[in-house]
């Protein structure tokens, strides 16, 4: 695929570090960090473009890497992929070396014990704004918000991976398709 824009590769490498130092939270919670800059900010891909490599980086492992990695491929090729998840990932590595260092020396200390507990309604809450956004965005029709809630109950309450829910969701609307096809 050729690249399509050609944006410097510092400013890549700045926008996933500076996504990357200040996205908490997990996947979605970054996830809408990098949709608002790369998508609404700074234009670099559409939403549909974005929701793609969501979709596909949910595949293959940790999806807010491989959605910086998808959005730095659009931009510069292999080398912009390189570069957006080495930015991305850069701020983690040294916050997360320097954090365990600090929690092996101090982890008996139990305001260290309530901080850490403390954050977690905050991770909830940023998970619960991104998922909102997307879907007022992408999920517009019943059979849509149908397919969603679905989706949102096969995962949640009968612990089905998100590649087997990807696979349902592909053929139920390949399926879909087809009928209304051979039935119009």
């Amino acid at each position: 695929m050729e690249p399509k824009r050609q944006v410097p590769l510092r400013e890549i490498f700045e926008v996933f570090f500076i996504i990357g130092a200040t996205g908490f939270g997990g996947g979605m919670a970054i996830v809408s960090l990098i949709e608002r800059c790369c998508v609404y900010e700074k234009g670099w891909v559409t939403l549909d473009e974005f929701m793609h490599g969501l979709a596909f980086g949910q595949i293959l492992g940790p999806f807010s890497l491989n959605t910086s990695t998808f959005v730095g491929y659009q931009l510069r090729g292999v080398v912009g992929g390189i570069t957006a998840a080495v930015g991305f990932i850069s701020p983690s590595f040294f916050l997360i070396s320097l954090l365990s260092w600090l929690y092996f020396r101090f982890h008996e200390l139990p305001q260290l014990q309530s901080a850490l507990k403390g954050t977690n309604p905050v991770v909830i809450a940023l998970i619960v704004v991104a998922a909102a956004g997307m879907a007022r965005s992408k999920v517009r029709s019943r059979g849509a918000w149908l397919m969603a809630l679905a989706a949102f109950a096969a995962a949640a309450f009968l612990k089905v991976g998100a590649l087997a829910i990807l696979v349902a969701a592909a053929l139920w609307s390949l399926a879909r398709a087809w009928f209304r096809r051979e039935h119009a």
